[in-house]
């Protein structure tokens, strides 16, 4: 039976550009060519209390390196014994970006975000890209059919990008996102459209987790 044209063009409209589970090995599907966002969303409530400390600290970590090198350098600055289940979780996202990406030297940030950083949609130039945001509103994204390219490629303001702003998806606190850049080695590929939260004018902090396989013109999401 030939379905109709009407239908298929339905079909090529509800392609989705992400993937979202409960297991990390979701987190491979964004070598999909379709997919350009993978979200692994999982349970981070027994870390809360060493993070609330991380966040009362205003904590700046910044690292590159192998695995060992980086785990070494954030040991001296968090105690192994007072951080156990952080130092646990870090190692185990590095091991598993190491995994996904097939690279063996990372840009490691951990921070406290207390400013609008990179509030406007945007799409990085980079290969990927891994974000957890332990604490606080997570990152915004769009799906591929929610986006204004006229508006993206001339910079305009969020609300002239986003097609439909009800749309807007956002990641959930404590979720791990791997994000695909402009130069993810796949010409048939699209970069994710993402931003910041806005958390300046509500006074919340974030404690965000960034790891980078590569070098990067946009530090901040």
């Amino acid at each position: 039976m030939i379905r109709s044209q009407k239908i298929v063009e339905t079909e090529l409209k509800q392609v989705k550009n992400w993937e979202i589970g409960t297991t990390p090995m979701i987190l491979k599907r964004i070598h999909h060519t379709d997919v350009n966002i993978a979200i692994y969303e999982r349970d981070t409530s027994a870390l809360t209390k060493e993070i609330s400390v991380l966040i009362e600290r205003n904590t700046e970590l910044r690292f590159s390196g192998d695995i060992g090198t980086i785990m070494n350098e954030i040991s001296t600055f968090l105690n192994p014994q007072k951080f156990s289940l952080l130092l646990r979780d870090i190692k185990e996202l590095l091991l598993l970006c190491k995994e996904v990406a097939n690279v063996n030297e990372f840009r490691f940030l951990l921070a406290t975000v207390n400013t609008n950083m990179c509030r406007k949609f945007h799409t990085d130039i980079n290969d990927v890209r891994m974000l957890c945001t332990y604490s606080g509103p997570g990152t915004l994204w769009l799906t591929d059919d929610n986006i204004n390219q006229k508006a993206l490629d001339a910079c305009d303001e969020n609300q002239g990008i986003a097609i439909e702003e009800n749309r807007i998806q956002q990641a959930k606190t404590g979720s791990v996102v791997l994000l695909k850049g402009a130069i993810y080695p796949d010409e048939e590929s699209k970069a994710v459209v993402h931003r910041s939260p806005t958390i300046e004018e509500s006074g919340e902090k974030r404690l965000l987790l960034r790891i980078d396989t590569n070098e990067t013109l946009n530090f901040w999401n």
